[in-house]
């Protein structure tokens, strides 16, 4: 069992990383949610926490906030160590949250609910983002929509004018026109210097706005790397069509992986040096090819592939 400490009457280190994990694990009982994760997200960075539901995100980001507790390992918020409460509360102010479950009060109306959270942190930039997401905000919240919901959650998270946002799910509820006004304005809060933490399992939306990405599989982090690395190492996208059908096994080589054939139509991910791959067709009577970018969906699946995710959160 690992001893909690509330205060280590440490200051925060406001140069350090923003975020910094360093084995930072949770269990509850038999099921570890979170098991020796360690990574850092930069200052001025879009950092994209992938995941399907129940990998292990939410867990994270509640363990970044303070809302519970290590089993063992560490990690520091704007330099704060998160075991320690004290310096944790000092840099809160700093931070916008957005959790995945928005707990409003649901008697007030929306103004009400931005009116509580702007006397504990401010609400320098209410009106500007008011203009950009409009939750409706003389209704009680018992009558908002999600989509609506989240707009008054994104509006809270950000009206102080943060230093890093944490947001779980962001965009969860949005319909496509205010998931694009996010996206832009996610991309200008970090070209202002702002880092940006946020955890999706909407994979589109991590490649077009993110610079790096971890991936989480049953609480254990799979793979940190740049977008366009991971999509680098992911392979190319073929599909190939030949003038007749061709035998498998005649045509497919150890460089082709989820390989699909439908009639003379073959479609694959290819793992080689694209050049080879035009040299090793010419044999064939090809009629067409197509060779582009892989998306975030096919290297998820070779994370994950068809198993459901276990653990918590």
């Amino acid at each position: 069992m690992c001893a909690q400490t509330e205060t280590l009457d440490t200051e925060p280190d406001r140069g350090a990383s923003p975020i910094r994990l360093d084995d930072l694990t949770k269990r509850y009982g038999e099921v570890t949610a979170n098991d020796t994760v360690s990574f850092e997200v930069g200052a001025g960075e879009i950092f994209g926490y992938l995941g399907p539901n129940g990998a292990g995100k939410t867990t994270t980001i509640r363990l970044l906030l303070g809302l519970i507790k290590p089993t063992s390992g560490s990690a520091e918020v704007l330099g704060a160590d998160i075991r320690d409460r004290r310096a944790l509360t000092d840099v809160k102010a700093d931070i916008g949250y957005l959790p995945d479950s928005l707990g409003f009060e649901e008697r007030l109306t929306g103004r009400q609910v931005l009116d509580y959270f702007a006397r504990m942190r401010g609400d320098e930039r209410r009106e500007e983002l008011l203009e950009l997401f409009r939750p409706p905000l003389d209704k009680r919240v018992e009558t908002y929509s999600h989509g609506n919901k989240r707009m008054l959650g994104i509006v809270q998270a950000f009206m102080h004018d943060p230093d890093l946002a944490i947001l779980d799910e962001p965009t969860s509820g949005l319909d496509p026109l205010k998931q694009d006004r996010m996206h832009a304005f996610l991309e200008a809060e970090r070209d202002a210097g702002k880092t940006i933490f946020f955890s999706s399992h909407v994979l589109s939306e991590v490649q077009r706005v993110c610079d790096r990405v971890g991936i989480i599989r049953n609480g254990e982090l799979v793979a940190l790397e740049e977008i366009d690395d991971l999509l680098k190492r992911g392979g190319k996208r073929v599909r190939v069509q030949l003038a007749a059908p061709v035998d498998e096994s005649a045509f497919v080589t150890s460089e082709m992986i989820n390989v699909e054939i439908i009639d003379a139509t073959v479609r694959f991910t290819y793992t080689g040096k694209p050049a080879e791959l035009l040299e090793y067709l010419v044999q064939f009577a090809v009629e067409d090819v197509d060779i582009s970018d892989p998306q975030l969906d096919d290297i998820f699946k070779h994370y994950y592939g068809d198993d459901p995710p276990a653990g918590a959160g």
